[in-house]
């Protein structure tokens, strides 16, 4: 009977005291053509993680002072510092306030929307890419069943030439390596999907935050003058 252990210290002894050792890097070019496109999306998968945790990391940071600050200046009537302190600012919030500090002096109706409409882009932004994340989560374990399919028809197209009896080894082999596809298939959905849903969550945290403070803005503005 073989056994198969995989280790990643076996790579220079495949064979030790009778037993066949295979490594992780030894499976993974045994699974086959289809294991490069699940290859690439684990890659793209990476970078989109990496780079929406950091864009949306950087879109947070608007400092707990800054909506006191902006009130003050715009109760005190300086309108001009309260642009210059949303344009050093640079989030998605200070945009839509800087926007609407813009528009005051117009009807109420109208600051409302263009501070809505700077909203809406900035939210297209910080969800760039997040759709690829979730087809990535979809698609990795079909393209891994999809190995796995090939695979096995390979396998049994193999054994179908064989003359007289099958060997249980060319039999566990080719099933083997076929399910090598759906494993690495399924582990880059399942992470994807996670990552996508993780970025969702802070997408979201930071949509409400948004709304939030251009609430508190146009409180600000129905306010009674002094």
């Amino acid at each position: 009977m073989i056994i198969l252990q995989i280790s990643t210290t076996d790579i220079v002894n495949p064979v030790v005291g009778g037993q066949e050792t295979l490594s992780i890097m030894d499976l993974l070019l045994k699974g086959g053509y289809m294991l490069i496109p699940i290859l690439i999306l684990s890659l793209v998968a990476v970078y989109i993680f990496v780079e929406r945790i950091l864009t949306i990391r950087k879109a947070s940071q608007t400092p707990s002072q800054f909506i006191d600050n902006i009130k003050k200046l715009v109760l005190d009537g300086d309108i001009s510092g309260a642009t210059l302190l949303c344009t050093q600012t640079k989030t998605p919030i200070s945009k839509m306030i800087e926007k609407g500090i813009a528009r005051i002096g117009n009807p109420l109706k109208n600051i409302e929307v263009s501070i809505e409409n700077v909203g809406k882009i900035e939210i297209y932004k910080l969800e760039k890419n997040l759709s690829l994340l979730a087809t990535i989560s979809g698609a990795a374990p079909m393209m891994g069943f999809l190995g796995t399919v090939t695979g096995m028809i390979q396998a049994f197209m193999a054994i179908a030439q064989e003359e007289g009896s099958v060997s249980p080894k060319l039999l566990s082999e080719g099933i083997y390596e076929a399910m090598i596809t759906t494993a690495a298939g399924l582990i880059v959905g399942i992470v994807a999907y996670l990552s996508y849903n993780y970025l969702v969550t802070r997408v979201q945290k930071l949509i409400h935050k948004m709304e939030y403070n251009s609430i508190d803005f146009i409180d600000l503005l129905q306010e009674p003058k002094k």
